[in-house]
Formats: C-alpha cells, sequence, structure tokens
C-alpha cells in the first residue's frame, strides 16, 4: 500500500482543528509551554486559553509536523530567562503577531532587546506589550519602529514614568496604531499636558480603541480633542481620570457618535448626578453595545432613558454603582434584551425575587456578575440557570448561597439543570455547606472552572463527591478552605489541570491521593500548607507527568534541597516557586540557575 501523503495545507487544518477543540473558559491561570526543553516561552492566560498541549507531541513526530506547528504558533513571552534562545525562538516562529515584553526592564535592558528583535523578519507581528516597566524603551522603540512598520496595538499600561516626549515618540513613530493602551502610569501628572493627548489624536488616525485610565492629568479639553480628531474611535476607556467631569464626557461624545463601546469611573464627588445634557449626549451613542460604569451615581432616569432610546447594549457594567434601583434596572433589562455580559456588582438592594423576574428578559446571556449582592441566595442562581439556557457563566461571591435550607430539590432538579453552565464563582460563601455543593453537581454537570476559595463550611465529604459528576473540571480553587484535607479522593479526574489548595489542611497523606487521582495536573498551588513536607512533594513530582508550575512558599517543612531533584526527575516542569527557608546563596547561585534554566525551569 503507497504511503499517504497529505500536503502541509491538509495538516494544518487538521491541527488547528485540534487546538479549538481544547478551547475553554480559564481565568487566573498561568501556563507555561515549551515545544522541546530549550525553548524558554510562556503564555500568561486571563480568558480564553487555545490549547498548546496537542502541538507539543505532534512537532516530535517528523520534520513536515515540526515545521507546521512552528507556524501555528502566533505568540511570545520573552523573559530575562528567554535571551540566551531568542534568535532561534525568533528564527522558528515566524509567523508571531503578538510579542510580550513586559516587565524585561525590571531585568534587563529593554531598549536593547527592542533593537535586537527588530533585527529579525517579523512581517506579521501586530501586537506589542510593554507594560510594567521602570523606564520607557524610547530609543529601542524608535529603533524597532524603522524595521517593525506592522504595528496595529501597543500595549504599555503600569509604566513607572511617562512623559510628554514619550506620546510623542509613539504618535510618530507608530501611526498605523489601531489599538493603544497607556492606563496606570505611576507617575505622569507633573510629566504630561494636552500637548501629547493632542499629538496622539492627530496622528493616529486609525486608532480604534484607547485606554488612558489613571492619567491624572487628562483633562475635558484632551478629552474633547481626542474624540474629535480620531475619526474611527469606538472604544473609549478612561477609569480613575479625575480632572474629567460629566460635562465634559457630555461635550466629547457629541463629537463621536459612532462609539460602540465607553468606560468610565465617577471620579468627581462634588457632581453626584447625571445632567440631561449627559443623558442626551449618551442617547446618541446609536451603536453603543458596550456601557461600563463604575462607581458611578446613576440615577433610575438614566437606565430608563437609555432603555426608550433602544440603545443595542450586549455588555452592561454597573460595577459598585449607586443611585439607582429595581425600578431603573428592570426597565432598561426589560426593553435591552439582547444583553449577553452583566455585570451588577454590590448592587445590595437586589433580592431573590429581583432576580427571578429580571431573568426572564436575559435569554441570551452568557455571564453574569452578582458578586457582593448580599441578599441573593441559592434561589437566584436557580433562576438563572433556568431562564437563562446560553448562561456559560456565573459570579456570585460574597453573597448568601447556602444560607436557607433547600426545599423540594429533588423536583428543582427536574428543570433547573444547565449543561452549559462552565464556570462558577461562588468564593467567599461562608454559608455554602456540602449539601449545598452536592445539589450543584448534579445541576451543572459540565462545569470547567469552580472558585469555592473561602468557603469554610465545605469539605472533603462534598468534594470527593461532586469530583465523580464534574468529570470536566480544569480548574478547582480550593483555597483557604479550613476543612479540606481531600484524603478521600478515590477516583481518578483525569481532565483537573489547575488545583489550587492554598492554606489549607492537605498534607504528605493527601497529596499522594492527589497525585495518582489528579494525575493531569499542570499547575498545583500549594502556598502555606503547613503539613506538608518533602515526601508529598515527591509524590506529586513522580505521578503528575505533565506537571509545570508548583508553588511551595511558605512550607516551611519542605527543605529546598528538594528543588533540584524536581528539576531533574520531572522534565515538564517550568516554574518553582520554592519555600521561603531557602537560604538566598542557593537560589541566587548563577550556576545553579543556569543549570536549571538547561532543563526549562524558572526557580522563584
Amino acid at each position: 500500500m503507497a504511503d499517504v501523503y497529505l500536503p502541509d495545507g491538509c495538516w494544518e487544518f487538521v491541527l488547528r482543528s485540534l487546538k479549538e477543540d481544547g478551547d475553554y473558559n480559564r481565568r487566573y491561570i498561568k501556563f507555561f509551554d515549551f515545544d522541546d526543553e530549550n525553548d524558554y516561552t510562556d503564555v500568561s492566560v486571563e480568558g480564553n486559553y487555545k490549547n498548546n498541549n496537542c502541538l507539543k507531541s505532534l512537532s516530535a513526530v517528523s520534520k513536515q509536523l515540526l515545521s507546521i506547528t512552528n507556524n501555528l504558533r502566533f505568540s511570545l513571552t520573552v523573559r530575562i530567562q528567554t535571551l540566551p534562545f531568542l534568535p532561534r525562538l525568533l528564527r522558528r516562529f515566524t509567523n508571531l503577531t503578538y510579542l510580550d515584553l513586559k516587565r524585561f526592564s525590571k531585568h534587563g535592558d529593554l531598549d536593547a532587546l527592542l533593537r535586537q528583535i527588530a533585527c529579525f523578519p517579523l512581517k506579521k507581528l501586530t501586537t506589542l506589550n510593554i507594560s510594567d516597566q521602570l523606564h520607557f524603551p524610547s530609543k529601542g522603540l524608535r529603533d524597532f519602529s524603522k524595521r517593525i512598520t506592522t504595528l496595529t496595538s501597543l500595549i504599555s499600561y503600569g509604566i513607572i514614568t511617562l512623559k510628554t516626549s514619550h506620546l510623542f515618540l509613539i504618535a510618530n513613530c507608530f501611526p498605523l496604531l489601531e489599538e493603544l493602551d497607556l492606563s496606570g502610569p505611576c507617575f505622569c501628572s507633573d510629566l504630561i499636558d494636552g500637548d501629547g493627548i493632542k499629538a496622539l489624536s492627530d496622528s493616529l488616525f486609525q486608532l480604534r480603541k484607547i485606554d488612558l485610565s489613571l492619567h491624572s492629568h487628562l483633562d475635558d479639553q484632551s478629552l474633547f480633542h481626542l474624540f474629535k480628531n480620531c475619526k474611527l474611535l469606538q472604544e473609549v476607556i478612561i477609569f480613575n481620570c479625575d480632572r474629567i467631569t460629566k460635562q465634559g464626557i457630555a461635550s466629547a461624545l457629541r463629537e463621536r457618535p459612532t462609539l460602540t463601546s465607553i468606560s468610565f469611573s465617577d471620579d468627581f464627588p462634588n457632581d453626584q448626578t447625571f445632567t440631561s445634557c449627559f443623558i442626551d449626549s449618551l442617547l446618541c451613542l446609536m451603536s453603543l453595545t458596550c456601557l461600563e460604569l463604575s462607581r458611578f451615581n446613576v440615577s433610575d432616569n438614566l437606565l430608563s432613558s437609555v432603555a426608550i432610546q433602544g440603545l443595542p447594549l450586549r455588555r452592561l457594567v454597573l460595577r459598585s454603582c449607586t443611585g439607582y434601583g429595581y425600578d431603573g434596572i428592570f426597565s432598561l433589562l426589560s426593553k435591552c434584551k439582547w444583553i449577553q455580559h452583566l455585570n451588577l456588582q454590590d448592587a445590595l438592594f437586589l433580592n431573590d425575587q429581583h432576580v427571578v423576574d429580571l431573568s426572564l428578559f436575559l435569554g441570551h446571556l452568557l455571564s453574569i456578575n452578582l458578586s457582593k449582592c448580599s441578599m441573593l441566595t441559592h434561589l437566584s442562581l436557580f433562576a438563572l440557570v433556568k431562564n437563562c439556557p446560553s448562561l456559560s457563566e456565573i459570579k456570585m461571591n460574597y453573597t448568601s448561597i447556602g444560607k436557607q435550607c433547600v426545599e423540594n430539590s429533588n423536583s428543582l432538579l427536574d428543570f433547573v439543570v444547565n449543561p452549559q453552565l462552565k464556570s462558577l464563582y461562588l468564593a467567599h460563601n461562608s454559608c455554602l455547606r456540602d449539601e449545598n455543593l452536592i445539589m450543584f453537581a448534579s445541576i451543572f454537570p459540565n462545569l470547567q472552572l469552580i472558585d469555592l476559595s473561602y468557603c469554610d463550611n465545605i469539605s472533603d465529604k462534598s468534594i470527593c463527591q461532586v469530583l465523580k459528576r464534574w468529570s470536566k473540571i480544569r480548574h478547582l480553587n480550593l483555597a483557604h478552605c479550613s476543612r479540606v484535607k481531600l484524603y478521600g479522593m478515590n477516583i481518578r479526574v483525569l481532565k483537573l489541570e489547575v488545583l489550587s489548595l492554598i492554606d489549607t489542611r492537605v498534607d504528605d497523606e493527601a497529596l499522594h491521593v492527589i497525585s495518582k487521582s489528579c494525575c493531569g495536573l499542570l499547575q498545583l498551588l500549594l502556598q502555606n500548607c503547613e503539613g506538608i513536607t518533602e515526601t508529598g512533594v515527591k509524590h506529586v513530582v513522580k505521578n503528575c507527568t505533565r506537571l509545570r508550575e508548583i508553588n511551595l512558599r511558605g512550607c516551611n517543612k519542605v527543605h529546598y534541597n528538594v528543588v533540584a531533584p524536581m528539576v531533574f526527575s520531572r522534565p515538564s516542569l517550568r516554574k518553582i516557586v520554592a519555600p521561603i527557608v531557602a537560604p538566598p546563596r542557593y537560589l541566587s547561585s548563577a550556576k545553579r540557575r543556569e543549570l536549571f534554566l538547561r532543563h526549562g525551569c524558572i526557580i522563584d
């Protein structure tokens, strides 16, 4: 029988499908991905994550598949440890579109790094992340822009010191930018003036999205100029800009009625009410799909006006807002029935009956955040899963779930089962008990992420039972659950990849059981687990053959000498957060760190 030959295009289609099959909503997870032991790259994930695990093994099958998998890597994160391998990585992954240099200047010369990267033909690079830097890399960016002209997105939040000259440089070097994030500079009030914002708005004609949060220099005039000149502008985020007034926002909005997304916070306490001018300007945004307000004094009149106007909202965030009540939110949701993402965090007036009634209008809802709505119980949860068939994420942290006994629970199970729900956040629900959790396992059979941190009244009894039903669970957060030991895990939880046991009562015996039951773990967080010793850690390293990150900070019975055997015996490890009892010289030794790096592992 003749060999079957498939062209590269067919293989690439197959491999892309494999990656898409691994998609799921994962939050607050750091996943380290290596294609071989010398490729020092990592991917920090917050949100949707495309699974690259399948590519690691496929790349070793043949040179053809190695070449194809190389083409499927689109992002690269560079850290100080990456530098020895960087030239080979940039030659290998030629289809990179996203380059993350975040925090690099805290450990190295970012200007020099940018000049080095610019020497490689990264013809498809569109996004550069240089956030959290000690200084703005002016020289490096200038040289970078001369060679790489495809950049459309610059992410530069958390720069320690940002100046007007830096904004002029961005405007001159990257005229094709469509997205710009300059949020959160530590020092800028005396170093930036309106000329910098004017330069950006005069030069960046393609700008569609900008984040200027925490820019204390930004005033009404600068905002007006930005909205007037950037004619393609669609998304604006300006949280915590304390020189901008509601009147200033209203004036700017009238200049850009084509905006689709606006995000503001209330930083002017002397201006507590929405003027009719502001409401009229907001209602002119006939294409508005995202309205995000934080700490605003929102009136029922505003919400009712939005409802009457019929704005096509898909995302509504009223995080920690005051001034509105049930009548206002009812008016809006009863008219805007296409909302997919809703955040009413800190809506203290909400009760279970309110949520029952509102859920009838939320048939298209995908995610909801009702955290810190302290009167809500399991009845709100049941109403949501019954009336919102597409709902995949619920956040009800700091609520009263479990406070009331569940009556007629058997009859409830017949009509509230929701197979679509993937993520459930129930942290800080101190009344949540084992019987509640066991019931939830029947109602939400396809959960992939559940956060139960700080739920003090749940125990091994419920955890071990629900894991039998949650066969698809990938992320389990049991941090600070004081009654959790996990001795009774006599089942195999093969898909569990992230397990947080921070500050729990797990010990060596529990780790032995966990390592056998959850052998597919990628990340294990054990901070402040005082019952753990080297024996338990060795069980994990032996049995969890895919383990990539383990955090042992605060495990004072774990001796630092265990680090080296871990690195050498488990090749998959990419990061170890060592116990704090390790002598500084041990972990700071250049030779020892270099040795661990050859095995692809960071020691923090």
